[in-house]
């Protein structure tokens, strides 16, 4: 069951709220339709009760608010506006993706592509999408998790009468399963064909709390609709004979002077009236018109009195007592990792990137070693003197950049609820995954490279250096640290191209600064850190272990690994404090 209770928008200046004082319940096991024209209010009620508006009031969703619930996704599913997923996505790869936001298992998604009918379009684009099947994919969506409770905002707007039809029996059969609807819309008619619960709004005030029945009846009057060349002679003559047979017909023109609408008459007693004094007809229908809410004011029915036709009794609202509602980020996937990695790898953007280093690394190490002076370590790594960042960091900078940058610019994680939140799980997954992808791509740039050039040139070319355990870990500190400068910056600022402006900074601006700091006379060694280290923690390594440490403390001392070193850790702060913020900034 659903309680609205006081809902109340934060009132913009010198205005009044666009919701004030929203109270009505939506009971399990019937759809509730919350009608209202455009402007009236509708969304922000909704947001309202999601908790993407500030405001006042509170909603309970079977006895709790929805921040105290400890798996949202199984209470409420929520349909705002389109599928908020990258275009160039599949549609099983964005139900798959959202199924470890949501704690499913991946079989969900095949099941949903079944029970909303697109089970043959499975591997589409979502840009390819129609309306409908957008519509239908944005269902299937809020379904993932089970919920007991929906929430749609103008789920039939724009659609066709047969996905309209469908819609409706998805709708009633949530219900009739006994779970909890509740949809907008400004159509009254819609309201009638599919809701058994009506609450209307005007100016974001309750207006009326009817059952399907008595809406339909003290709401809904029927009409005939004309369309006719000659509309406003045929208006005189059918209010002229219905003066003279004294039936109370009203006759109102509309439009362009071409449509009218005759109230209490029938599409025969207009055609014959027509038809005897020669006048065209295109169009003779009937039809059901809406008087508009402030006709159901002071109906008995319809009127929010204190025992209305439903039998719910309105709970006095005080403003002062109401909580507030505070605009809360969705929180983050529920399986982190399996999120990421299905997001990452879920778009051919990935793996063009990968392609792409992979072979410009080739090309550029087979230019390189025809030159015998350039080292063998620079020749592997295809880094060039005139490249910032060999082609390989590049890539790994511009995946990590993409990872927060196409999540801030397509929302994944539920619809309406904006970017990506700044979780500290979900930014270990990131890093983690960014990470492992980075070494990947430079562990096949130095095969690759190292087997192109012993193929073109032949096997004495290219030796094993002595240093080259040290090389090791600098060619993995430098791809995977330029993954996180990527990654990091497009979190801190939420756009890509800051994500790879912030790695740029690195050899750009950070290594020319640092190598123009006045260098001192080195008198002492960090020879002997290892031991120190061992002797300060009381740890026990094996030998070799000094070794790496000595060659990773050598890379952090190097301009370019200090730069990295120094761009990370303010990435990092910077990160953390908007993270640990009393709310994410909006």
């Amino acid at each position: 069951m659903l309680q609205a209770i006081g809902l109340t928008s934060d009132r913009p200046r010198e205005k009044a709220p666009t919701v004030h004082d929203l109270t009505f319940d939506a009971e399990p096991g019937c759809v509730t339709a919350l009608l209202g024209a455009p402007g009236s209010g509708k969304t922000t009620a909704l947001r309202l009760m999601l908790e993407l508006e500030q405001g006042r009031g509170i909603t309970y969703f079977r006895g709790r608010p929805l921040h105290r619930v400890p798996r949202p996704a199984g209470e409420v599913g929520a349909v705002l506006g389109d599928v908020p997923g990258h275009p160039a996505r599949t549609v099983r790869g964005q139900l798959r993706m959202l199924c470890a936001v949501a704690d499913a298992p991946v079989s969900r998604a095949d099941e949903l592509l079944d029970a909303v009918g697109l089970a043959d379009l499975a591997d589409h684009r979502i840009g390819a999408l129609s309306l409908g099947m957008d519509r239908r994919l944005a269902l299937a969506c809020a379904l993932l998790g089970d919920p007991h409770t929906l929430l749609l905002d103008d789920p039939a707007q724009g659609l066709g009468p047969r996905d309209a039809d469908w819609l409706r029996r998805m709708m009633r059969s949530h219900a009739d399963r006994g779970g909890t609807v509740l949809f907008t819309t400004s159509d009254p008619r819609e309201a009638v064909r599919t809701a058994g619960h009506v609450v209307t709004i005007a100016d974001g005030r309750l207006v009326a709390d009817q059952d399907g029945a008595a809406f339909a009846r003290t709401r809904m009057r029927p009409r005939v609709a004309v369309r006719s060349p000659h509309a406003v002679r045929l208006a005189a003559l059918l209010s002229r004979e219905a003066r003279a047979a004294r039936r109370p017909v009203e006759v109102v023109t509309e439009g362009a002077g071409h449509r009218l609408s005759v109230y209490g008459s029938s599409c025969a007693e207009v055609g014959d009236v027509a038809f005897r004094h020669g006048l065209p007809v295109h169009q003779l229908a009937d039809e059901v018109a809406d008087p508009g809410p402030s006709a159901a004011v002071g109906d008995p029915v319809a009127s929010t009195s204190p025992a209305d036709a439903a039998g719910r009794v309105p709970r006095p609202a005080a403003h002062d007592a109401l909580p507030p509602i505070r605009r809360r980020p969705a929180r983050g996937p529920l399986r982190p990792v399996r999120y990421e990695l299905r997001r990452l790898f879920g778009v051919r953007t990935t793996t063009v990137i990968m392609a792409v280093a992979l072979v410009a690394s080739v090309g550029l190490s087979v230019m390189l070693a025809r030159d015998g002076r350039i080292p063998p370590a620079r020749v592997v790594a295809a880094w060039p003197s005139w490249l910032p960042l060999p082609p390989a960091a590049l890539g790994v900078g511009l995946l990590g950049a993409l990872s927060f940058g196409d999540e801030f610019r397509y929302p994944a994680l539920a619809a309406g609820r904006g970017t990506v939140p700044r979780r500290l799980g979900l930014l270990a997954a990131k890093l983690a995954v960014t990470g492992g992808v980075g070494l990947l791509l430079g562990f096949l740039v130095v095969l690759a490279s190292a087997e192109s050039v012993r193929l073109v040139y032949g096997g004495d070319v290219l030796h094993a250096p002595a240093n080259l355990p040290s090389l090791a870990v600098s060619w993995a500190g430098l791809t995977v640290g330029c993954a996180w400068a990527g990654l990091l910056g497009a979190g801190v600022f939420r756009v890509t191209a800051a994500g790879v402006a912030t790695l740029l900074s690195v050899p750009v601006v950070l290594v020319p600064l640092i190598e123009r700091l006045p260098k001192a006379s080195a008198t002492r060694s960090i020879a002997g850190l290892p031991g120190r280290l061992r002797e300060l923690a009381w740890l026990q390594w094996p030998g070799e272990a000094d070794r790496w440490l000595l060659a990773a403390v050598r890379i952090v001392t190097q301009p370019v690994g200090a730069a990295l070193a120094l761009s990370l850790s303010g990435l990092i702060c910077a990160f953390l404090f908007t993270s640990l913020r009393g709310r994410v900034r909006w």
